[in-house]
């Protein structure tokens, strides 16, 4: 069978297209240059590169389209407009499966936990969120009344080596790192019981995959492509202090005061998104329907990524 990627040099597409080739699926891959994957696979050699850029390109679903897949992954899609297009394109070629992949963004606030990911009530905070759960909306409405073959999947906070990652204070800055390296004391929002729920890549990618092959169980689905842990972020700091081989030395402030100790309103408000949706996610659904059964933990999936910052240099040891 045919298989479009789109997207596919990023975080997701570097693990599931040699996922893909491997299980011997004719794969077509779409960038939007000569990027190259996290990491490097022979696999990659048998795939059939497609350089295109969706935002650039007015016919880029119509493009698609005519390349004949019998499936598309669509990782790059961030607006309604992109999805409505994609199903235009779609619905009268012979493509029997459409995924799309949209993110734990879209929820908003936790009220029940752990979250649903059937749940057609969400009310998420940014308009990335907004955007990702109109389209989730409009899938779920086109196989309703059409029989859209689209599986919705919802990849959490995606970690791994080689890209930055959600670090102990729920932002991506690497100097909370290096502070517990070299020892030192480490301030954190609140009391620190705020939540993060790192995936690893390639997780997200084996639930990409795993949906393809449960077809009949995926198309009109949603799905959680997540590790089924959280860590809280007093939890993920004495992690690190152990990683580290330092003794723990955490410290709590008010949200105002921990925003002046930053002193960087955008990583602030980065902190408040990420926090603000602190919850907790289950694959209970993703192991009934899909078989899915991760393969790293959230927090063998922090100490690979942070092993590989000190690999790179990025974090220096004392």
């Amino acid at each position: 069978m045919r298989v479009v990627v789109t997207g596919a040099s990023g975080h997701i597409g570097t693990y599931l297209v040699p996922m893909l080739v491997n299980a011997g699926y004719d794969v077509t891959t779409i960038t939007r240059g000569n990027s190259k994957p996290y990491e490097e696979d022979p696999a990659w050699e048998k795939v059939h590169p497609v350089i295109m850029d969706r935002a650039k390109d007015s016919e880029f679903a119509i493009k698609v389209a005519e390349l004949n897949p019998d499936i598309v992954v669509d990782l790059i899609n961030f607006t309604l407009e992109d999805t409505k297009a994609m199903v235009k394109a779609l619905q009268h070629s012979n493509c029997s499966h459409y995924l799309y992949c949209s993110s734990c963004w879209a929820h908003g606030r936790a009220e029940m936990l752990p979250f649903d990911p059937d749940d057609i009530l969400k009310q998420p905070l940014d308009e990335y969120g907004r955007e990702k759960f109109k389209s989730e909306l409009y899938l779920k409405e086109m196989f309703e009344t059409t029989g859209f073959p689209a599986t919705i999947i919802m990849p959490g906070q995606i970690s791994g080596p080689g890209w930055t990652i959600m670090n102990p204070w729920a932002n991506k800055t690497l100097l909370p790192f290096q502070i517990i390296a070299n020892g030192e004391e480490i301030k954190l929002p609140n009391f620190g019981m705020e939540t993060l729920h790192h995936v690893h890549g390639y997780d997200v990618a084996q639930c990409f995959f795993q949906a393809i092959v449960h077809r009949e169980q995926a198309v009109g689905e949603s799905f959680h492509a997540v590790s089924g842990g959280s860590i809280t972020l007093y939890g993920y700091a004495k992690l690190m202090y152990k990683f580290f081989n330092k003794d723990p030395k955490i410290g709590f402030l008010p949200w105002e005061e921990w925003c002046e100790y930053v002193g960087d309103s955008n990583e602030c408000e980065d902190t408040y998104y990420h926090i603000t949706r602190s919850g907790f996610y289950n694959t209970e659904k993703e192991e009934r329907l899909l078989d899915y059964h991760p393969k790293y933990t959230n927090v063998e999936t922090i100490k690979i990524a942070v092993q590989s910052y000190v690999d790179r240099g990025l974090i220096l040891l004392r």
